[in-house]
């Protein structure tokens, strides 16, 4: 019988989740029914979400704009799921030669702490989704939540 080492066997926790300021807004704001694998994914523990202080700052000031405003949303509930829910980690620089560059430097921050971490990253915008195939390549997966969603149906039992 072949020795198997216990490393082996063990399972890989699955990679955390970094999610996008729309992202986020149709998960708490809009209850965008999209979002509902997101949703237990997170709530449940069965996936980890990791943010930094200024994807959070981005959230707030977002949250604050008239357009949000008048739809009666409650950007406490948004704020309050994100203190309770998002780890908080320390973003590294990721510029060097060959580093990935979204054409919408808002969104640099999200890519960058998805690449420091081997994290999956959840996004809706144009201009982070063109960046999927090289994330691939770079050991990450960009994607939008109703894809994520399709890929873990199986593993969460909640549908889009």
């Amino acid at each position: 019988m072949p020795f198997h080492h216990p490393a082996e066997s063990t399972p890989r926790p699955p990679p955390p989740l970094v999610l996008d300021t729309n992202v986020l807004l149709d998960w708490l704001v809009f209850h965008d029914p999209s979002t509902a694998a997101l949703d237990f994914a997170i709530r449940s523990g069965a996936r980890q979400w990791v943010a930094t202080p200024a994807m959070r700052d981005e959230l707030e000031q977002v949250l604050t704009r008239k357009h949000l405003l008048s739809r009666q949303t409650d950007p406490r509930f948004a704020l309050t799921t994100w203190d309770a829910f998002a780890r908080i980690v320390a973003p590294v620089s990721i510029a060097h030669p060959g580093a990935m560059r979204c054409a919408d430097s808002d969104d640099q921050k999200f890519i960058d702490l998805a690449l420091q971490l081997g994290a999956v990253l959840l996004s809706r915008d144009r201009a982070v989704l063109h960046l999927a195939r090289a994330g691939r390549a770079r050991g990450i997966d960009i994607m939008t939540a109703a894809a994520w969603a399709a890929l873990n149906r199986a593993r969460l039992p909640i549908s889009d």
